[in-house]
């Protein structure tokens, strides 16, 4: 899954777009590069990102799914959104997945419009908002709370007929470094939920804190990442650097078959 924002705010600058002259060869490259799912985002959940309206998130979404649907038809798209309107807004214009970062914690509509829409949903797990989650690392079993999150949440959404459900454990969000190397380390603990499990670290402040560099300098350390995830369960890896990630598999997958 490749990753695209059309904002200004992201965490990493070369993941966001400014217009159509951009975005199009931007992703006709990532293609290119083994790109299987797009996943679009208009609003930045980076910690303590600006609040953006629901209409300024709708207008930024608006022309960009049209035109990459026109340019791209076959490719999968995915938005990022955990609003239930903008989920609905996006499957409408041909969006095939929707990837809320709250888990249908901050739209009491998204489980039953998901339902409605009938996509499939990436749920991740998060504490609080953008703006809130870094003060929300307070767990006395972060495994068993997060657990319990999800299956909680699914439950709730099979309820509604949802069944088609990818999991995130949401490295970054409401945890602080030392908890996403935890958890990153027992991701496989989550396979009993019986779910695809997709892994999001790429470039992240968990690797370039870690390595005292900077988002622009985190390609190996999310390299080495990805490659534990994979090891770890991990169905699909959400990346800013798609031929990179590929290699990744590659290689995993031949020392895999080699065993």
């Amino acid at each position: 899954m490749g990753v695209l924002n059309v904002n200004f705010d992201s965490f990493y600058s070369s993941s966001r777009i400014a217009g159509k002259k951009e975005f199009i060869p931007r992703i006709a490259k990532m293609i290119e590069d083994g790109m299987d799912i797009l996943d679009l985002g208009a609003y930045s959940s980076r910690p303590g990102a600006d609040f953006v309206p629901e209409e300024e998130e709708k207008r930024r979404l608006e022309g960009v799914i049209s035109e990459v649907m026109k340019e791209f038809p076959d490719l999968i798209l995915s938005v990022d959104t955990f609003r239930s309107e903008i989920a609905r807004f996006s499957v409408d214009q041909g969006v095939s997945i929707i990837n809320d970062i709250s888990g249908g914690s901050l739209d009491d509509k998204m489980f039953k419009t998901i339902a409605e829409l009938k996509v499939p949903y990436i749920l991740m797990h998060m504490r609080g908002t953008p703006q809130t989650m870094k003060e929300m690392t307070d767990y006395k079993d972060i495994l068993k709370e997060i657990y319990q999150y999800f299956d909680k949440k699914l439950n709730q959404l099979k309820e509604l007929g949802v069944e088609d459900v990818v999991l995130d454990l949401g490295y970054g969000f409401a945890k602080n470094l030392d908890q996403n190397y935890f958890l990153l380390n027992h991701q496989n603990y989550f396979q009993s939920l019986n779910r695809p499990i997709l892994t999001g670290i790429s470039r992240k402040s968990m690797i370039y804190k870690l390595l005292d560099s900077t988002p622009e300098q985190a390609l190996n350390g999310t390299s080495v990442l990805n490659f534990k995830a994979l090891e770890k369960g991990a169905n699909i890896l959400r990346v800013h650097d798609v031929r990179e990630a590929k290699e990744v598999v590659k290689i995993f997958e031949k020392l895999t078959t080699e065993r």
